[in-house]
């Protein structure tokens, strides 16, 4: 399920106006519990919420599979997808965002939304996934288009542990990327929206 990017869509577009980390539009929450609650989203390079279209287009996609699932929202910017995730079932979500002023602002949306079972952390993806790992059921992976950051974390969440047996993996990458995922990750669906493309993939056991 930033990025900075996450919550993820079209290239930012602004006006000589619109100042960098204030707070100049929402996103909205589309389904479940939260449905229709708007959250603001920061001014901040390379910060993209998903367009609601690709973010209703997932959660059909995972269907029951999020129910009760414990969630890791990577480069997770605005959280929209993790935030969208716990409207509709899922215990938990740890979000790692790395922009302080991003993180604290996905903090004040929790809080807001009285979501006190899930954590913001923020840290590099990279630094954070040298953590000891814990299984998660269900990854949003969105991270910033052309830095090559796909591949190297999709193979880190396969080789360290962090990945339940059949875990869903949602990533989210530029449209002339053709990803290197581990061979056992099998496509589940697939689908492309302006400049970017989203995958989700099934993880079988290796």
């Amino acid at each position: 399920m930033t990025r900075q990017r996450s919550s993820r869509s079209s290239s930012s577009r602004r006006t000589p106006a619109q100042r960098v980390g204030k707070s100049i539009s929402n996103v909205r929450i589309i389904g479940g519990d939260f449905r229709r609650r708007q959250l603001p989203v920061l001014d901040s390079p390379g910060l993209r919420p998903t367009p609601d279209r690709v973010r209703e287009t997932l959660f059909n996609w995972l269907g029951h599979h999020l129910y009760g699932q414990q969630v890791l929202d990577l480069f997770a910017g605005t959280g929209a997808l993790g935030i969208e995730a716990i409207s509709r079932g899922a215990t938990n979500v740890d979000f790692v965002e790395r922009d302080p002023r991003v993180a604290a602002q996905l903090s004040t949306n929790l809080a807001s939304l009285n979501i006190t079972s899930s954590a913001v952390h923020v840290n590099d993806v990279h630094t954070y996934l040298t953590r000891p790992a814990t299984p998660y059921g269900l990854v949003f992976l969105d991270p910033p288009f052309h830095q090559q950051l796909a591949a190297s974390c999709c193979s880190t969440l396969e080789s360290d542990g962090w990945l339940a047996n059949e875990a869903m993996i949602y990533l989210e990458t530029e449209a002339s990327l053709t990803p290197d995922v581990p061979s056992n990750w099998q496509l589940h669906r697939e689908t492309q929206a302006g400049e970017s493309t989203a995958r989700l993939y099934q993880r079988q056991s290796p």
